[in-house]
């Protein structure tokens, strides 16, 4: 582990998952050096069903034999457990963290569920709402991202921090989405600061190496089915099967 001490970091993850990659990105920004173990989602690791029993499901950060899981409480863990390491995720100030508390649960209530329902939808008709929604979920990070980050490149602020990986962790099927559909999620003529801040962030190095190849994400995509739609919903539902 970066910044000393010799605790045994572990990360169970599923390559696709925008969640695992959450993991990955904390874990990167950080510092912490750690074991990541690919795991099989259609035959689950002993490891997996023991570490995870109630969700069966990645990605699990097993800390000192100690697992923990969901992106969004690993990266809170990995904050506050391992403060003195790397930079702070979270702000010191109390409102301040509450607000990011707060835009990452929104992100994950609505841009999540909206836009897997584009991708998912059983009809054409869910397909279009869930993309609606999805534009106007991003139009509201839009004005969260000009409040919390005070001008500043990141939600963070000068640096990434807890809202910019959770938001991060779905850029690469951000991008998977702009192949496959033609739609940009964050789009420079509709929200400039969301399309200059995926830039900043997709720049830095820390998230460079953990960010999966766009390529290799889009085989898997297609992969599924012979037709792009269905083999692209099969593949974000199974991705989804995550936390």
């Amino acid at each position: 582990m970066a910044g000393g001490g010799n605790n045994e970091v572990k990360l169970l993850g599923f390559w696709p998952s925008p969640y695992v990659l959450r993991a990955r990105l904390a874990l990167s920004i950080k510092g912490i050096s750690y074991e990541y173990v690919e795991e099989d989602l259609e035959s689950k690791s002993e490891l997996l069903l023991t570490s995870n029993p109630v969700q069966k499901a990645v990605p699990v950060l097993i800390h000192d034999g100690k697992p923990v899981c969901e992106s969004s409480i690993i990266l809170q863990y990995i904050d506050e457990i391992l403060a003195g390491v790397g930079p702070s995720l979270l702000p010191e100030d109390p409102h301040d963290r509450a607000m990011a508390r707060f835009w990452a649960s929104y992100i994950n209530d609505k841009l999540v569920k909206a836009l897997n329902q584009t991708w998912g939808g059983k009809t054409e008709e869910e397909k279009a709402e869930g993309k609606k929604q999805a534009a106007g979920a991003v139009e509201t990070l839009e004005g969260a991202l000009k409040e919390c980050s005070k001008g500043k490149p990141f939600f963070g602020g000068d640096s990434a921090g807890y809202v910019d990986i959770m938001l991060g962790g779905l850029l690469a099927w951000a991008e998977v989405r702009e192949v496959v559909k033609g739609v940009k999620t964050f789009d420079p003529a509709k929200t400039p600061l969301l399309a200059m801040w995926s830039e900043n962030f997709g720049a830095l190095d820390a998230v460079k190496v953990v960010m999966p190849d766009i390529g290799k994400l889009v085989e898997y995509a297609m992969v599924m089915q012979p037709h792009g739609a269905a083999a692209a919903a099969a593949a974000v539902a199974a991705a989804a099967a995550t936390n």
